[in-house]
């Protein structure tokens, strides 16, 4: 997701999840409190409870903001070329997370929690499934244009989740830094292999 700024906004959810990201970013899941949020927030605690009983409440409205950050940034690719889009879906998954790994620390952090959290549990496979959805539409588009094999797109967006997911676990739990890089190597080998058309719709052929 793109940084929030620090400017000051009116609205008081979107400056208390600003500041619950920043937080997030400077202590990690485990040491979060809500004292280090009303910090970023610039107000007391009580302000922050005014909106939210609890922590965990705060942090399930944080995990649908970052879903709806991800879906504004996707929704603001102009391209409808189904392979260009693709690309660009792969670089938000995978390119711009490494300007953030210590905010993607702490949701894999949140993630261990998942299955002792309902509300964590249910956010987590939410954002699954819209980015899995969002993979197979574009490929599945790709497929009726003839950019794409006849592959199950299903399946094929599955697999480039798995890649997504084995590259983010990998750049935190190992801080492994080309993890990221190499996963996105990875994933433009995989659809040059396996998805791209080796006859397009118009009859020239790849490579």
């Amino acid at each position: 997701m793109a940084d929030p700024s620090t400017e000051t906004v009116s609205d008081p959810n979107e400056a208390i999840m600003r500041a619950t990201y920043r937080a997030l970013r400077e202590h990690g899941y485990a040491d979060l409190t809500i004292q280090r949020i009303a910090d970023e927030y610039g107000k007391s605690t009580a302000a922050i409870h005014y909106h939210y009983d609890t922590k965990e409440d705060l942090l399930a409205a944080f995990l649908d903001y970052i879903l709806e950050q991800f879906k504004d940034a996707v929704h603001e690719v102009e391209t409808t070329d189904p392979e260009q889009r693709l690309e660009l879906l792969l670089d938000k998954l995978l390119v711009d997370p490494e300007d953030h790994l210590d905010l993607l620390v702490a949701i894999l952090e949140m993630r261990s929690q998942a299955p002792y959290k309902k509300r964590f549990r249910e956010r987590f496979r939410q954002n699954d499934e819209y980015v899995r959805y969002m993979l197979q539409t574009v490929i599945d588009h790709g497929i009726d244009e003839g950019v794409f094999a006849a592959v199950d797109a299903e399946h094929e967006a599955r697999a480039l989740m798995t890649i997504v997911d084995g590259a983010r676990t990998r750049a935190v739990v190992l801080d492994e830094e080309r993890a990221l890089t190499t996963a996105r190597q990875i994933a433009d080998e995989y659809v040059a292999n396996v998805l791209v058309n080796d006859r397009r719709g118009d009859g020239t052929q790849r490579g």
